[in-house]
């Protein structure tokens, strides 16, 4: 290892859990500080499980290739099944095509590649608050809020950071910065509204008119 140059081994790389499905994030991009493109790698801790997140690319326009490195996945592109032994490429040229794919093999490990044409990369928020979620889930909420909050000064309206980053400050018991960056999620992308009325996140916030005026549907 130089500052010119670093050499890893996938396996090396972290595993973050994401959702509830058995994915695992395993970040190259964020842990290299990468700033040309993006690129992680992703798993899955059963044969079944997810090892792609459904989604589309949508908001960040982003082109995706998906590479089966070892393993055996199925991919699932807007609802049509693609089988994708290890040495697949999956090219995704339009961004609006929905995407996932599950592990057929247990030690399947599937590598991604993505970025918008002809603009220079930035890193996309989401890397946060997947960076997060493991510290909040072991109950380390002022770790995951400091993490968000640095991130937040180069993603300052990104309304799914904001929300996730209040969700973490109401159970941290920070009521009023919960409830000013719901508010402000919510007024970036309303159906963050939705998502809160039966977020068990803002259990402690029910009980405040503030968060009744920010989940309230505004009159028709």
């Amino acid at each position: 290892m130089s500052d010119r140059y670093e050499v890893t081994r996938l396996d090396d790389l972290d595993r973050i859990p994401v959702g509830e499905t058995g994915l695992e994030w395993r970040p190259i991009r964020r842990r290299f500080g990468l700033e040309a493109f993006g690129i992680n790698a992703y798993s899955s801790v059963h044969a079944g499980g997810e090892v792609v997140e459904e989604h589309t690319e949508e908001q960040l326009q982003h082109e995706e290739v998906y590479v089966v490195v070892r393993g055996h996945a199925t991919f699932h592109l807007d609802g049509d099944d693609v089988d994708a032994p290890a040495g697949t490429l999956v090219i995704l040229r339009d961004p609006s095509v929905r995407r996932g794919a599950t592990a057929v093999d247990e030690d399947t490990l599937v590598l991604a590649v993505g970025g918008k044409p002809g603009e220079a990369f930035r890193p996309s928020a989401w890397e946060s608050y997947f960076s997060a979620a493991p510290l909040a889930k072991e109950g380390r909420f002022d770790e995951a809020i400091a993490l968000m909050l640095r991130d937040a000064e180069a993603h300052p309206d990104h309304p799914a950071l904001l929300y996730n980053l209040a969700c973490y400050e109401a159970l941290a018991d920070r009521r009023d910065d919960a409830l000013a960056h719901l508010a402000r999620a919510v007024e970036l992308n309303p159906r963050f509204r939705e998502y809160a009325e039966d977020d068990a996140d803002f259990a402690t916030l029910r009980d405040d008119p503030r968060f009744t005026e920010v989940v309230s549907r505004p009159a028709t």
